[in-house]
């Protein structure tokens, strides 16, 4: 049996917790040594360390603090790993606890970091998500059941200090550009609710002032949410500290490509196994500058799709040029208008996007002024069809079911 290395307890604030931490810093300390070929367990709480409740409201999610968020299970330290070196991490099994079999969505309130969408979400609401065994399906969403893939949302390897001194440069000249912007441009250091680790006193506190947030995915990895990287992948982090310092949270039962909804996939708490290696001088050999990895050879198999294209033209109708995100917005927004013609608010047609495994793709770039994006929806996670046909859609749920819904205060 491999060791767990790192355990969490649901019932206890991740503050009290000194194996966790919700910031990037190099000065955090390994909370345990591990040699390459070994191989471990690390618990996990859900990445918001618990705000979330297996309920029917969310003011929840309305009221989150998103500066504790992002509780992350490490460091851990491969004996040999230097800068410049890669550190393969094999991820060879993922899952929720026995006890903890739920996980949920949520769209952030627009005052409260928002979405993909949300000037057509402004207003927290939440689904909760039940698993059996592979599978999942929610009260809030009828009518659509599918497979998991389970995967880490949030992983990567500590930065030096060069790297998270150009991070907070240009995320903070990226703010400066719009200030008072809502949601804000990026998520500056904040000390105040930074959990450091093992760091303590006066040196904590200094790092906290500094430590990087956990939102995006940066060079070293971080938050990248790629369903994909499931049980049976292998990723080759870049390693820019002494012993590399891995670190993994914010654990997904399932996930859309894209995590539209920002709270987007199905958050879990759970157990990830992993077995670690290092490739000596591997960032020069194979010109590494961000993460690599090879997919999980175990995914759901859908093989229908209805695919919902969207180009670079928003919604009030003006044209951009190339704009791959606006042109997967476009792509997003005519799939939930599609699903409301067979009874689903637009609420529960954006979750399922969210939640369910949706595939985007950057279809053209080329063809000016328009890039191409397109969603791919699996018509074989409902339990009705939802293909065209002749006749019109036939309802498929009723419509007096809905996701709860939390206006701001």
């Amino acid at each position: 049996m491999a060791e767990t290395l790192i355990k969490v307890d649901l019932k206890q604030s991740p503050y009290d917790n000194d194996k966790i931490h919700n910031r990037w810093h190099p000065d955090i300390p390994m909370v345990a040594m591990v040699k390459p070929g070994d191989d471990f367990i690390i618990e996990c709480v859900d990445w918001t360390g618990g705000q979330i409740n297996n309920n029917d409201s969310a003011d929840d999610v309305r009221d989150v603090d998103l500066t504790k968020v992002h509780f992350l299970s490490g460091p851990v330290g491969v004996e040999g790993a230097e800068p410049g070196d890669l550190l393969q991490v094999e991820i060879l099994d993922i899952g929720a606890f026995d006890d903890s079999q739920w996980g949920f969505n949520g769209f952030f309130s627009k005052q409260n970091g928002g979405g993909f969408l949300t000037e057509h979400f402004p207003e927290a609401q939440k689904s909760i998500w039940d698993f059996n065994g592979m599978f999942t399906k929610s009260r809030h969403v009828p009518g659509v059941e599918f497979a998991g893939l389970i995967h880490p949302g949030l992983i990567g390897c500590l930065p030096s200090k060069e790297m998270l001194d150009m991070w907070n440069t240009r995320e903070k000249a990226l703010v400066d550009t719009d200030p008072d912007r809502v949601p804000a441009l990026a998520t500056l250091p904040y000390a105040d609710t930074a959990h450091m680790g093992q760091m303590k006193g006066d040196a904590a506190k200094a790092a906290a002032a500094e430590g990087a947030r956990t939102v995006p995915p940066r060079e070293h990895g971080g938050n990248c949410d790629i369903k994909d990287l499931s049980r049976g992948s292998t990723v080759y982090f870049p390693v820019y500290v002494e012993g590399g310092g891995l670190s993994v949270g914010d654990l997904h039962f399932s996930q859309g490509d894209g995590e539209i909804t920002f709270c987007g996939a199905i958050e879990m708490a759970g157990w990830i196994h992993m077995r670690v290696n290092v490739i000596k001088d591997g960032m020069a050999k194979y010109g590494v500058k961000n993460p690599i990895f090879k997919p999980s050879p175990i995914t759901p198999k859908y093989d229908d799709y209805l695919i919902f294209e969207g180009i670079s033209v928003d919604e009030q109708g003006k044209q951009h040029y190339l704009d791959v995100h606006i042109a997967y917005r476009q792509a997003c927004l005519n799939a939930i208008e599609y699903l409301t013609k067979f009874g689903y608010s637009k609420a529960q047609a954006y979750a399922i996007l969210g939640v369910a495994p949706v595939q985007g793709h950057i279809s053209g770039v080329v063809d000016i002024p328009n890039a191409c994006a397109t969603l791919w929806l699996p018509t074989d996670i409902f339990d009705f069809d939802v293909k065209i046909n002749p006749d019109g859609p036939k309802k498929g749920v009723d419509g007096s079911v809905d996701v709860p819904l939390s206006p701001d205060l």
